[in-house]
C-alpha cells in the first residue's frame, strides 16, 4: 500500500511552461484527501519550489536543492546539510579556471557574480530545451527570477565563502559546451565528500555528498513512521536515481534519461503530458 508519494518538479511535475497542470494539481490534492503523505524532491531552493506549489493551491512538505534542505508543511527547517567555505572557494576555483558559468544556493538566497551572463546562458538553456518558445517570453521568465529575488548578484563570491552565517548548498553549471561541462564534471569528481550530478543535459549539480533525494527522502518516511517500501517516487534525471532506487514504487517518466528509465519499476507518461497526475491516478485507482 502505498503512504507516501514522492515527486520532483523540472521534467517531473512542471510542463513545458514550468507550472503544475491542473490534471497534476487534482492528483495531488485526492492523494492527499485520501491520506497519503505529498513531498516534493527537487533541485530547487525552497522559495522557488514553495512559490510554485503556493500558485496551485498545495501545501506539503519539500526536500529542497537535491536533499540539503527538508523543510516541513509550514516552511520549518527539519534538517539540512551543506558544504564548508572552504570546500565552496575550492569548487568555485574549479569551476571559474575552467570558465564555465555558474550560481550558489545558500541558506539565505542564491547567488551569481555576472546578471548579464546569468541571463544570456540560462536564455539559452532554455531555448536548447524549449525551441517552439519564442525567445522573449523565455527572457522574461528568466529576468523574473531576479524580479522575483530567486537570485542575487554579489561582487565577489569570496565574499560568502569567508562569512561564517552561509551554508552551501549547492553549485550549479550551466553550458551548452559538451567539453567544459565533462571537463569541469571530472575535476569535481576528484574532490572527496562532493556529490555530483545532473538535472538536465547542459548542468551539473553540486553537493555535499549526504545531500541526496534519496537520504533525506528516507529521513523524511522514518520520522512520519512510513516504510520506503509504501512509497512512491516520480523523476526524470541523474539527480533523482538516489530517491527512485529505494522506494518500493519508482516511476521514471516517458522524458526521462534512460539510466532513469532503466532501474525504475514503472514509467510514467511526459511531463508534458501530465504524466505524474496519471501515473498517480494509476496506482491509486481513481479517476481525473
Amino acid at each position: 500500500m502505498i503512504r507516501c508519494i514522492a515527486s520532483d518538479m523540472d521534467g517531473t511535475l512542471l510542463n513545458a511552461r514550468q507550472e503544475i497542470s491542473e490534471l497534476n494539481r487534482k492528483a495531488l490534492l485526492i492523494a492527499q484527501e485520501q491520506g497519503m503523505e505529498i513531498v516534493i524532491a527537487t533541485g530547487r531552493s525552497y522559495d522557488e519550489a514553495h512559490y510554485l506549489l503556493e500558485d496551485a493551491g498545495i501545501t506539503c512538505p519539500i526536500i529542497a536543492v537535491n536533499g540539503a534542505e527538508i523543510r516541513n508543511e509550514v516552511g520549518d527547517i527539519v534538517k539540512s546539510i551543506g558544504l564548508s567555505g572552504e570546500q565552496g572557494a575550492t569548487i568555485a576555483k574549479i569551476l571559474s579556471e575552467i570558465g564555465v558559468y555558474f550560481e550558489i544556493y545558500t541558506n539565505n538566497g542564491k547567488f551569481t557574480e555576472d546578471y548579464d551572463k546569468s541571463i544570456s546562458v540560462i536564455v539559452d538553456i532554455y531555448k536548447t530545451a524549449n525551441p517552439e518558445r519564442p525567445t522573449e517570453e523565455i527572457r522574461q521568465m528568466v529576468e523574473n527570477r531576479f524580479t522575483n529575488g530567486f537570485i542575487q548578484t554579489i561582487d565577489d563570491y569570496e565574499a560568502l565563502f569567508k562569512n561564517p552565517e552561509y551554508i552551501f548548498y549547492k553549485f550549479i553549471v550551466f553550458t551548452n559546451d559538451e567539453i567544459l561541462l565533462e571537463k569541469a564534471s571530472m575535476a569535481l569528481h576528484e574532490i572527496e565528500g562532493l556529490k555530483v550530478t545532473s538535472s538536465g543535459h547542459n548542468n551539473l549539480e553540486v553537493n555535499h555528498i549526504d545531500a541526496q533525494k534519496g537520504i533525506a527522502l528516507e529521513a523524511f518516511v522514518k520520522e512520519r513512521g512510513i516504510e520506503l517500501e509504501e512509497t512512491m517516487a516520480i523523476g526524470d534525471n541523474l539527480n533523482d536515481l538516489s530517491m527512485l532506487k529505494k522506494v518500493g514504487y519508482s516511476f521514471a517518466m516517458g522524458n526521462a534519461e534512460d539510466e532513469v528509465k532503466h532501474i525504475c519499476k514503472y514509467q510514467a507518461d511526459k511531463n508534458v503530458n501530465d504524466g505524474v497526475g496519471k501515473a498517480i491516478a494509476q496506482m491509486l485507482k481513481i479517476s481525473l
